[in-house]
């Protein structure tokens, strides 16, 4: 079984129930484990919002753009990357955890505790950070499109 799909959002908090939703449905129509949907979608929803908060670049005019959500369900696995078209990440990004009493800056923290595999880094040869990462799928006894 493979399913995948795409979305091109604005840079708006609105979008990101929006792609959670969609992936959320996605995984509940297929039969995946909903333990396993409820890390992914965390995990999408704190990508999401990074890119809608750090997406764009006024010094290049871009201060609303858009981003891309791209989910593939392939298998037993479940691949996510959300990227933008902001001025992506300065330096190979490491994750540290945010400073004790920070307002932000746990998300990348949370999405790697999430999933099995993170990718965090920007787009070759253009402007833009990509956040990627998966996770093997667990699926319900009952899943209609369980991975054989």
């Amino acid at each position: 079984m493979s399913i995948w799909w795409s979305l091109h959002l604005r840079r708006e908090a609105a979008s990101v129930p929006l792609a959670r939703r969609l992936l959320l449905g996605t995984m509940e129509t297929a039969g995946v484990d909903p333990d396993v949907s409820y890390d992914l979608s965390v995990a999408l929803s704190e990508a999401c919002a990074n890119a809608v908060e750090h997406g764009g670049d006024t010094a290049y005019g871009d201060s609303s753009g858009a981003f891309r959500v791209t989910a593939y369900l392939d298998g037993e696995k479940c691949r996510i990357e959300v990227a933008d078209s902001g001025p992506g990440f300065a330096r190979p990004q490491a994750v540290r955890p945010a400073p004790t009493g920070a307002e932000n800056g746990r998300g990348l923290c949370l999405i790697q505790e999430l999933a099995d595999h993170v990718h965090i880094g920007n787009k070759p040869g253009r402007r833009g950070a990509v956040v990627s990462f998966d996770k093997i799928l667990k699926w319900r006894k009952d899943a209609p499109l369980m991975a054989v």
